[in-house]
C-alpha cells in the first residue's frame, strides 16, 4: 500500500472529511442565508421606493389629470437612474415614459410583477430585468412604476462569488489540515505498529513512545506499556518459576526415588519397609506443599482470589494465627506474643491469613535470636522473640511480624521475595522459599505492598492492605 493510500485510510484524516463536508455544508448555509437575505431587503426597498412614487404620481393625476402625469413622469423618466415608468392609454398605447417595451401581458394585469424590458434611449437589442408594478388609473389610463433589478443581480452575484470561493478556501485548507493531521498521527501509530511488531517478535522490554502533549494516544500508550511492563514481569517471572521448579523439586524428586529404590534393595523386613514409606509420605507431603504454594500465587497474581473479598477484622486474623503457631514456638524455645487492635479490611481472608502464617513460619524457623550476640540478647530479655501485630495507620491496616534473627540484608530484601530464593546458603531448615513471594502476591492482589525492614536486630515484615472495606461501609 502506498504511503497516500494509508494516509486516506486513517481514521484521522476520514474524520477530517467528515468535519470538512459537515463546515461546509455549515459555512454555504450561512452564505446562502445572508445572499437570499440581501436579495430580500433590497427587494424591499425597492417595492418601498416604487409604492411611494406611485402613490405620488397617482396623486398627481388626481389633482392635475393625464397632463400633469404625463409632465410628471416625463420629468422624472429623464433623470438618471434605474427608475422606470410608463403610462399607457386604455388601448395599451404608450403617452409617456422611459419603457420602449415589455412582455405581453404585463400592462394587463395590475399588481407586481418582474418582467425583462427595453429603455428607450438604449440602441441595443439586450433585454433588462425589473421589478414593477402597474395601476389602472381612472378613465382606463395605467401607470407602471418599477426599478431595474441588475443592483440586486450583481450584489447576489457577488455574494454567490464569496460563497464559492469561501467553500473552495474551506475544502483546500480543510483538505490541507486532514492530510497534516493524518500524517502526525500515522507517524504516531507506525511507531506505535513497529513496537508491537518488535514485542510480537520476543522483545519484551520494548515500550510505546509517549509524546509530551498527554493527548489521548499518550494515554493509550501510558496504559498499554504499564500493561506491557506486568506481562513483562509476569514473563519474567515464569520463566524464572519454571527454571527454578526444574532445580529445586528435582532434587527432591530424586531423593523420593533414590530411597524408593534403596528400599526395595536393602530392605529386609515390614519395619525396614515402612520406615522407608514413612519416608517416601514425609517427601511427597513437602511436594504437594509446595505445589499448593505456587497454585495459591498463581491464584493470587491472576485475581481470581477478588471473588471471595469480604470484610472481617484484621485482630481477630492475627490472634488466631497466634493461637495456631504458639506451641510450634514454645517447642523452639522462643516467646510468641501479639499485639492486635481491631482493624476491619476488606480482602480475601483466606489468603491474607496464609501470607501471615507464612511469615510467622519464618520467623520462628530463621528467628532465633543468637546466642552470643548482647543486643539480640538484651532485645529478647525486654520484648518477645516474635510478636505479631495488626493495627490501622491512615487508610491502610498493617499485618507485622518482627523477630529478633539474623534479619535479611537490605541489599538482599528484593531478591528475597522471589519464589525458590533462600538466602540461607547451608539450607538446614525445611522450606522451598515461597513464603515471602506468596506474601507480596497476597498484598498485590490487595493494592497493598510487602515491606521488610531492620528491627534492630532481626526482620521486621509487614503487609500493608488498604482497608477499603471501611471506605464501603462510609459512603
Amino acid at each position: 500500500m502506498t504511503a497516500f493510500g494509508k494516509l486516506i485510510r486513517t481514521t484521522a484524516f476520514r474524520l477530517t472529511l467528515v468535519y470538512l463536508l459537515l463546515f461546509a455544508l455549515f459555512a454555504a448555509s450561512l452564505l446562502g442565508y445572508f445572499a437570499w437575505n440581501t436579495r430580500r431587503m433590497i427587494t424591499e426597498q425597492i417595492t418601498d421606493t416604487v409604492n411611494s412614487e406611485l402613490s405620488e404620481l397617482t396623486e398627481q393625476y388626481t389633482r392635475g389629470g393625464l397632463r400633469g402625469l404625463v409632465t410628471a413622469v416625463e420629468g422624472r423618466a429623464l433623470r438618471p437612474g434605474a427608475n422606470l415608468y410608463l403610462v399607457t392609454t386604455p388601448q395599451g398605447q404608450g403617452v409617456a415614459g422611459n419603457v420602449s417595451s415589455l412582455e405581453p401581458g404585463v400592462m394587463d394585469h395590475p399588481g407586481w410583477a418582474e418582467t425583462f424590458y427595453k429603455r428607450l434611449e438604449e440602441t441595443d437589442t439586450k433585454s433588462h430585468y425589473a421589478l414593477v408594478k402597474v395601476s389602472q388609473l381612472s378613465g382606463g389610463f395605467r401607470i407602471l412604476v418599477g426599478r431595474d433589478l441588475e443592483e440586486r443581480r450583481r450584489l447576489f452575484a457577488i455574494v454567490a462569488k464569496a460563497a464559492q470561493w469561501s467553500v473552495l478556501i474551506v475544502v483546500v485548507l480543510g483538505l490541507g489540515g486532514g492530510v497534516f493531521v493524518a500524517r502526525r498521527v500515522l507517524r504516531r501509530i507506525d511507531a506505535m505498529t513497529g513496537t508491537t511488531q518488535r514485542i510480537m517478535a520476543g522483545d519484551l522490554s520494548e515500550r510505546l513512545p509517549v509524546g509530551r502533549s498527554g493527548d489521548e494516544i499518550d494515554r493509550l500508550a501510558e496504559n498499554l506499556n504499564a500493561m506491557l511492563e506486568r506481562i513483562e514481569a509476569l514473563m519474567v517471572g515464569l520463566k524464572e518459576v519454571s527454571d527454578n521448579i526444574a532445580h529445586d523439586l528435582k532434587t527432591p524428586l530424586t531423593r523420593l526415588r533414590n530411597r524408593a529404590e534403596e528400599a526395595l534393595a536393602k530392605a529386609s523386613n515390614e519395619g525396614e519397609y515402612r520406615a522407608a514409606l514413612e519416608r517416601t509420605i514425609d517427601e511427597s507431603d513437602g511436594l504437594i506443599r509446595t505445589f499448593n504454594a505456587l497454585l495459591m500465587i498463581a491464584r493470587a497474581e491472576s485475581g481470581q482470589a477478588r471473588d471471595n473479598m469480604i470484610d472481617f477484622d484484621a485482630a481477630e486474623v492475627a490472634h488466631g494465627i497466634h493461637e495456631l503457631y504458639e506451641p510450634l514456638a514454645e517447642d523452639k524455645g522462643l516467646t510468641l506474643e501479639v499485639a492486635a487492635d481491631a482493624a476491619t479490611i476488606h480482602g480475601n481472608r483466606e489468603l491474607i491469613s496464609q501470607a501471615l502464617a507464612n511469615l510467622v513460619e519464618n520467623a520462628i524457623k530463621y528467628g532465633q535470636p543468637a546466642g552470643n550476640d548482647p543486643a539480640a540478647s538484651g532485645a529478647a530479655a525486654k520484648t518477645p522473640d516474635i510478636l505479631i501485630e495488626a493495627h490501622r495507620e491512615g487508610e491502610n491496616v498493617l499485618l507485622s511480624v518482627t523477630d529478633h534473627g539474623p534479619g535479611i540484608p537490605e541489599a538482599d530484601r528484593q531478591r528475597a521475595v522471589e519464589r525458590f530464593v533462600r538466602l540461607e546458603a547451608s539450607r538446614t531448615q525445611p522450606g522451598s522459599g515461597l513464603g515471602l513471594s506468596l506474601a507480596s502476591a497476597v498484598a498485590t492482589l490487595h493494592g497493598g505492598d510487602l515491606r521488610l525492614a531492620d528491627s534492630q536486630p532481626g526482620l521486621r515484615v509487614t503487609l500493608v492492605i488498604p482497608s477499603r472495606g471501611v471506605e464501603q461501609k462510609t459512603v
